[in-house]
């Protein structure tokens, strides 16, 4: 059973939200061969499909600690303890709010496995309960399903709510240095991870991440702009602004999602009748966005401060096309969309409007991925 209220949905249905989980685990394996598509082209650098990488890992090992969370929803375990809430309206994925309560369980994590007997201990008592009372150990499940919960918590390296910058050297020494940030949250507003990088070079004295000054403003500022509502063209200004002597040369920032599926989410639009009309088998009715924002320097100015200093400030390039830059605050912007084989047939066969310029990636389930 699906529980709905608004936008947001509870899997409460134990074979339902096996299923959700299912799909994402296939969706996650996909992604980075798509990533990996982008850098073939020169879209992406070997540094940014890492970064990439690094993150869609994060985010399966979320959906990892959260299936085990909620390994034995709808079964009677003796305790109540709720179903995973998804946003089935603008985005597919888990709302923002399952990503905090796991982060604040994260902190926990430890005092919860000291407390729980071992996997080991446990699936020996499982077995003595099947045979000795011949009745099925749901509460011993349960026990079990959250200490592999905690356990994934503890291994760390998920896709957390807030991810801080981080700085990864790419060339050059004094005077200049270039350096790719790289950082991420999850939208709370329209319930995606969002994942930003960007080029800059430092023409500081210290080198960035060993600067105990700048680095943690350079981390509190970027954080503080981490917005979805936000154009690339003001996180970019106000970052070249606040830091006379670091340059942004170029920002991106990708939205993974909305995810599409018939069987989940209610989305309007094209997408939705072309995933009704597929009738997909299962693990391969769904659909994933991808939108990828570009911004990059043109050029740059010097601009005075004070009586004699001098500061160079970027001058950034904006789409040209139909004067959209000024509204899109970025030199460009690209829709993709990744799928399996039958809904790409049947999308193809529709050829929907507004689809035409839509990058689609079609993958199959021996993990071919082909670019249309």
């Amino acid at each position: 059973m699906i529980e709905s209220g608004n936008d947001h949905v509870g899997l409460s249905d134990t074979f339902a939200s096996r299923r959700y989980f299912a799909k994402f685990e296939a969706i996650t394996g996909h992604l980075t061969r798509v990533a990996a598509v982008l850098h073939s082209e020169g879209r992406l650098s070997r540094e940014e499909v890492e970064v990439l990488a690094r993150y869609v890992q994060g985010i399966a090992f979320a959906f990892r600690a959260l299936s085990y969370k909620y390994l034995l929803v709808g079964r009677d375990t003796g305790q109540f303890f709720g179903s995973l809430t998804m946003d089935d309206h603008e985005s597919g994925f888990p709302v923002a709010s399952e990503l905090l309560v796991m982060a604040n369980d994260a902190l926990q994590a430890e005092r919860h496995l000291e407390g729980l007997p071992s996997a080991t201990v446990l699936k020996d008592q499982m077995v003595a309960q099947i045979i000795g009372e011949q009745s099925l150990p749901t509460r011993l499940q349960y026990a079990l399903s959250q200490r592999l919960y905690y356990e994934e918590l503890a291994r760390g390296k998920l896709f957390w709510p807030r991810n801080d910058p981080v700085a990864l050297w790419l060339s050059g020494s004094e005077p200049r240095r270039r350096y790719l940030l790289h950082w991420a949250v999850y939208d709370s507003v329209i319930n995606l991870p969002v994942v930003y990088l960007m080029e800059v070079e430092d023409s500081g004295r210290d080198a960035l991440p060993r600067d105990q000054r700048r680095w943690p403003e350079v981390q509190t500022h970027l954080m503080g702009q981490a917005l979805g509502g936000l154009k690339l063209l003001t996180i970019a200004r106000g970052f070249d602004e606040s830091f006379a002597d670091l340059h942004p040369k170029r920002l991106r920032r990708l939205h993974l999602g909305p995810m599409y599926s018939h069987a989940y989410t209610r989305q309007s639009g094209p997408i939705r009748d072309v995933l009704a009309e597929a009738h997909a088998p299962a693990g391969q009715d769904w659909a994933l966005a991808w939108t990828l924002e570009e911004l990059e320097s043109e050029r740059v100015r010097e601009e005075r401060t004070g009586w004699f200093g001098k500061v160079q400030r970027e001058i950034f390039a904006l789409d040209p096309f139909s004067g959209r830059g000024v509204e899109t605050g970025a030199t460009r912007s690209e829709r993709m969309i990744v799928l399996p084989e039958r809904p790409y047939q049947v999308l193809a066969e529709k050829a929907p409007p507004g689809f035409a310029s839509v990058r689609k990636f079609v993958v199959s389930p021996g993990g071919r991925v082909l670019s249309y």
